[in-house]
């Protein structure tokens, strides 16, 4: 019997997927049309699937498209083939696959199995689904920063030693510049082809046209991870929150979009790093935060996306959040905002479809909460204009963690602040014409007024919160309460 035919997806184009047999890809336009994509996201998604093409050479069927089923139906496979499946990573995918009568393989790109997590949760007899507890979970089930059943150091966390603020005046942190790759022909007919669909209509494209900034290959992303753990790792612990006007990238990794391409096997990532530590060439808290994201926080939010359902996004609204999202952001035109914090990042989107974490949630997703822009909206733009956003990500990401609408399932408090957390991690606020002190008058932060606006519109909501009690008293203290609610209500919208 001949070996099944592999079908890959494009969060599947790295060799942990490739068992040696012969591989199915399909370059489906549907990928990148309905809603507006980042031209960086669509050109990543589609260079990456022609550089796979080209890497498999004669043992790869690669088809163009419109959508699955056309190429599907186009196909003349061999006599009995088996077109076999790792199981992808959306549930419109998971039906898909199934309906079309693959056989499934469990799925990968992950440490941790969706069997053991549900295993985990299920378990917790009602208890919060933590991250914390989760990670602790995924390293002593690895021995990652493990010595015998204790933490490398004596502690399992070091976030209070990665909260510093960037060095002051400086304009950058002084770190190399990280490795870019470099375009090739397929490059260039990837650009070529999203101008011609662009301008034929049958692709909405937002985002500046740079070149390609992340690795498309596990050549390019091995060399990006060489540079990380070579160049920037010993200083992203301590900033690893702190974000400078003038160095986009800071310490940070820039490995997500790879990481969710396939390109990367996460396990092999993290012991790489943590490797680092151990042979004197990097300190824990750098390497303990950076397993974090990877052992922690990566695939939790991979095993909450399946574990709370398919509707999480769309029926979660507990702070009856209804705002449509600013022309600002779905265009991505930050020309008209005037709070320097909230331009610089959606500029830094609309340059290259990526901001660090901090930026995300701080800055954007902050503005947003205090603003009650629709959550479900703030989740699909998050997927389509960020180069590493996928259905699985940004569910526990935005409408969780940023935007508290599920009412505390994934984070115990809103990720609501005014201006001053922006003032001590940033150097936005020394360009900005608001001032991060002020409440109220014409140079009040639209952040730190905002704050005081949010927590009167949701008093109600967060009353039962034990960790928003100390805001609430604030707020309940606030002489000029009436009149920073009614400024913030008549501030013009973006």
């Amino acid at each position: 019997m001949n070996d099944p035919t592999r079908w890959l997806f494009a969060g599947q184009l790295g060799s942990a997927f490739d068992d040696g047999g012969p591989i199915l890809l399909i370059e489906a336009k549907s990928l990148v049309a309905g809603r507006p994509i980042h031209r960086a996201k669509a050109h990543l998604l589609l260079s990456a699937i022609r550089h796979r093409a080209r890497e498999l050479g004669d043992r790869c069927e690669y088809l163009r498209a419109e959508t699955y089923d056309e190429a599907l139906a186009a196909r003349d496979p061999a006599p009995g083939e088996r077109l076999e499946v790792v199981d992808p990573t959306s549930y419109a995918a998971r039906r898909y696959v199934r309906r079309v009568g693959c056989a499934i393989l469990p799925s990968r790109g992950f440490i941790t199995s969706e069997s053991d997590f549900r295993e985990w949760a299920d378990g917790r007899a009602g208890s919060r689904l933590l991250l914390e507890d989760f990670y602790r979970r995924v390293r002593e089930r690895t021995g990652l920063l493990m010595e015998g059943d204790q933490p490398v150091g004596g502690q399992w966390n070091y976030d209070h030693d990665n909260r510093q603020s960037p060095p002051k005046g400086a304009v950058t942190l002084g770190l190399p510049e990280p490795w870019w790759p470099t375009e090739d022909d397929i490059d260039e007919e990837v650009r070529q082809d999203l101008d011609r669909w662009q301008s034929e209509g049958s692709v909405t494209l937002v985002g500046a046209d740079g070149p390609r900034r992340f690795a498309v290959t596990e050549a390019e992303a091995n060399r990006a991870l060489d540079d990380f753990v070579e160049s920037r790792l010993g200083d992203f612990g301590p900033f690893e929150d702190a974000t400078l006007t003038g160095d986009w990238t800071m310490a940070h990794s820039l490995l997500s979009a790879p990481l969710n391409l396939g390109l990367l096997d996460p396990l092999e990532v993290v012991t790489r790093v943590a490797a680092e530590h151990a042979a004197g060439n990097a300190p824990l808290s750098s390497v303990e935060g950076f397993v974090r994201q990877i052992a922690g926080w990566r695939d939790y939010v991979w095993h909450l996306y399946w574990y709370l359902g398919e509707g999480f996004a769309a029926s979660n609204n507990a702070l009856a959040a209804h705002e449509p999202l600013p022309e600002a952001f779905t265009t991505l035109t930050p020309d008209a905002i005037e709070e320097n914090c909230l331009h610089h990042a959606v500029d830094d989107v609309r340059e290259r479809g990526w901001a660090h974490h901090i930026q995300r949630l701080m800055v954007l997703g902050n503005w947003a909460l205090q603003r009650g822009y629709d959550p479900h909206a703030l989740n699909d733009w998050f997927i389509d204009m960020f180069v590493d956003g996928t259905p699985w990500v940004m569910p526990a990401n935005v409408v969780g963690m940023s935007q508290h609408a599920d009412g505390g399932i994934v984070a115990t408090k809103p990720y609501a602040s005014g201006g001053a957390y922006i003032n001590r991690m940033t150097d936005y606020c020394g360009g900005c014409r608001f001032s991060p002190s002020k409440r109220l008058g014409p140079d009040a932060c639209p952040f730190t007024a905002g704050y005081w606006a949010f927590l009167d519109r949701n008093e109600t909501a967060l009353r039962s919160n034990h960790r928003m009690a100390r805001s609430l008293s604030g707020l309940r203290g606030l002489s000029d309460r009436e009149s920073v609610v009614a400024q913030e209500r008549e501030r013009p919208p973006l």
